[in-house]
């Protein structure tokens, strides 16, 4: 076995970083070696000992060691099944680049097995990014659900379908669910819930493997207010009634606790599962979401977590000042 000291082991995660800023958030050498505080032809050749050690494939792979001490963190902190933290960048610590990496390579690995499995989605912008990074793949075994309809109010598809444009990239079988996110009234999502085929797709939902979704965030631009899936005056309403954030349109306080309101008794998605026992993801980074994250991990919404390096310190220091 080749073990390597102490010294190597850090030039390789100095390595790590290097490439990462050069392949994966795109800057240039002179970019790397300000933010890394080394000369230019250092940053040079720590690209360089990233290549000729084998850590770059199509993502990055070398586990940086702060990156996986955040992750232990916030396992133990939340009680998570599991954790990826993906690096951030020291300029841009908002930036979501390597984000939809680490939640492909997640993604990768339950496509990958041979025993059938179950994935049931949600939608938005990270996670819909995920699935762009997926390779192609012939996954006739697997199902994939959707948690939530993708159906906009004047009948058009949601561009972040995930379920259908996935479907397309792995070729398994599917269950997209052809249905608005909110119901015009109780009455109509009664309707809408009471079909046989929306009945077999929460029975998925409810059998499956692992469950993948976005976290969004409450505020002026809330995507639940800015991809039209709901009007002004019910926008305007969310922060009276003090919501924090939203997992497939399903609204939660400060705390997680879901909401109940008028707008949420019409809402069509699938029933969110409080402590759940098997993988719920939840894909999201930036300081904007950090409110939103917070809550869903402390009402226990989701109980495993794809970050960034800045989000997940923010979320420990949050933790932190609340004891």
């Amino acid at each position: 076995m080749n073990i390597k000291s102490n010294a190597e082991l850090k030039r390789l995660e100095e390595a790590a970083r290097a490439a990462w800023l050069y392949y994966v958030a795109k800057n240039t050498q002179d970019e790397i070696a300000q933010k890394l505080q080394v000369s230019r032809q250092s940053a040079q050749r720590l690209v360089a000992l990233a290549v000729s050690e084998g850590l770059i494939k199509v993502r990055l792979d070398h586990p940086i060691t702060r990156c996986m001490e955040l992750a232990e963190q916030l396992k133990t902190t939340f009680n998570l099944v599991e954790c990826e933290i993906a690096p951030s960048d020291p300029a841009d610590p908002n930036a979501s680049h390597g984000l939809a990496q680490s939640g492909a390579k997640i993604l990768e690995r339950y496509l990958k097995s041979e025993q059938p499995k179950t994935l049931a989605f949600g939608t938005g912008r990270a996670l819909k990014s995920c699935i762009d990074e997926l390779p192609s793949m012939q996954c006739e075994q697997h199902k994939l659900v959707s948690l939530v309809g993708n159906m906009m109010n004047d009948g058009s598809a949601s561009k972040f379908d995930i379920v259908v444009s996935m479907a397309n990239r792995v070729n398994a079988k599917h269950f997209p669910m052809p249905l608005p996110v909110i119901a015009q009234t109780v009455s109509d999502k009664q309707l809408l819930q009471g079909l046989a085929p929306v009945k077999s797709i929460f029975e998925h939902v409810a059998n499956a493997d692992a469950t993948f979704v976005g976290i969004g965030h409450i505020n002026e631009k809330s995507p639940l207010f800015v991809d039209g899936f709901i009007e002004q005056d019910e926008h305007q309403l969310l922060h009276t009634q003090g919501a924090k954030g939203e997992i497939v349109s399903w609204l939660f306080d400060q705390n997680g606790i879901l909401l109940d309101t008028p707008l949420t008794q019409r809402i069509v998605s699938a029933p969110l599962v409080i402590n759940p026992n098997k993988p719920v993801y939840g894909i999201a980074a930036g300081d904007h979401k950090i409110d939103a994250i917070f809550a869903a991990l402390k009402g226990q919404l989701i109980n495993a977590l794809i970050t960034n390096e800045h989000t997940a310190e923010q979320i420990l220091l949050r933790y932190k000042n609340t004891l």
